[in-house]
């Protein structure tokens, strides 16, 4: 059995309502239901009732670096989808890095309890070079002069 990939992410949140209006302004998903204190919400795009549910914490969040979650990565559809986001998540001072990882570019958040989330481009499969860098500072105006501003994600061309 292989799985088909990720449906949806649930994090547990100091304050469900502040990390909706966040997750709506950084990543445009929208609040599709309310079940008691649970928040659930969508990409406009998505096929699925939902891609992330927030829901309250009891307690503080464990260190970073130990045992848990890392991040959560979200794939957008072009590269101008990317620079846009880069711009929008700049000034909610919610990035905090990123990278060409050669596979893919991507940018580092911190969310409003400091849960990590990557944002990223993934090189569509004919565009893919083995041996091209990775690990390597990202150049989103170099990757839109090569390969154009509307090219379609792996992810994008897939569905």
């Amino acid at each position: 059995m292989a799985t088909l990939g990720i449906r949806h992410a649930v994090l547990w949140v100091k304050d469900p309502e502040a990390s909706a209006r966040f997750y709506n302004q950084a990543l445009g998903l929208d609040v599709v239901n309310r079940y008691g204190t649970g928040i659930y919400m969508a990409s406009p795009q998505s096929n699925t009732d939902h891609d992330l549910g927030l829901f309250g914490a009891v307690g503080e969040g464990a260190p970073a670096r130990h045992v848990g979650l890392y991040h959560l990565a979200w794939e957008v559809a072009t590269l101008a989808e990317l620079a846009e986001a880069k711009t929008r998540l700049a000034e909610m001072d919610a990035l905090v890095g990123e990278n060409n990882h050669g596979t893919s570019r991507s940018l580092y958040c911190h969310d409003p309890d400091g849960i990590e989330f990557e944002l990223m481009w993934e090189v569509p499969l004919e565009l893919y070079e083995k041996d091209a860098p990775r690990n390597i500072p990202l150049d989103l105006e170099a990757d839109i002069a090569r390969w154009g501003a509307d090219r379609l994600s792996r992810g994008a061309t897939a569905a």
